[in-house]
């Protein structure tokens, strides 16, 4: 990607996830190439024996539908297990294998400490890529994001810019994001459905964000608000309030 305006997300430090009233800026980078599906980021040992299931697929099955889970920056501080004295602990495999019970070939990693959400939007922008490139329905692929998971997410819709690819996004949409979006003219392409608790302080509606990208590539779009009660939290379990409407989206 030549000498594109890359905007950085300046977000994800507070407690559970790791959010904040997030700043994205502009700024011109060397031309760089993008990662392609095979590289691997640097990670524990442990995290790869655990996460191997889950790695981006040596053969890629046009028929199968194919699910990328980008979790939320506390895996990010704290590896895997990850507990919040707020929500407990980020049940992340938990998540994974939830996701794959209903038939989806789930792709998902531990990122990096401190991981740079745009570059990290790059590469699963390459992988999702691949999967195309390979004969894949692009209405067969879809992103869920939880909190920085999500603003990566949403990274990727504006990057792919494919009308037709399904989002999931958890926990983000807070003033801050959606006004820092809009000023870089950062639109949503796809299918995007935004899920978030009543009583999340870290999160916000999509609408706005939704009705900007609205006749510009945003295609299928919702916005659902839970009453569970426990915020931020409920992106810690993989609770059937949120699974099955994403499931639902995804199919």
């Amino acid at each position: 990607m030549k000498n594109i305006l890359i905007f950085l997300l300046a977000i994800f430090i507070l407690s559970g996830c790791g959010i904040t009233a997030p700043a994205i800026t502009s700024t011109v980078i060397p031309e760089t190439p993008i990662p392609t599906a095979t590289q691997q980021l640097t990670s524990t040992p442990a995290t790869v024996s655990e996460l191997s299931a889950y790695a981006f697929p040596d053969s890629i099955d046009p028929s199968q539908k194919y699910l990328f889970y980008l979790h939320g920056k506390i895996i990010e501080d704290q590896g895997i297990p990850a507990v919040s004295p707020d929500y407990g602990e980020y049940e992340y495999e938990a998540i994974l294998k939830k996701l794959a019970s209903y038939g989806f070939v789930v792709i998902s990693e531990q990122r990096p400490k401190n991981a740079d959400g745009m570059k990290y939007a790059e590469r699963v922008v390459a992988q999702v890529t691949e999967l195309l490139k390979a004969g894949v329905p692009a209405k067969n692929i879809t992103v869920i994001g939880a909190s920085k998971g999500a603003g990566i997410a949403l990274f990727i819709s504006y990057l792919l810019k494919n009308e037709e690819i399904n989002f999931v996004v958890m926990g983000t949409c807070d003033p801050d994001t959606v006004k820092s979006l809009k000023q870089n003219n950062m639109l949503l392409y796809g299918n995007v459905l935004a899920i978030r608790d009543s009583v999340d302080e870290l999160s916000g509606s999509c609408q706005d964000l939704f009705a900007f990208s609205e006749g510009k590539g945003l295609a299928r779009h919702d916005e659902i608000t839970l009453h569970i009660g426990t915020g931020h939290g409920i992106l810690y379990k993989p609770l059937d309030e949120w699974i099955l409407p994403a499931v639902e989206w995804a199919r």
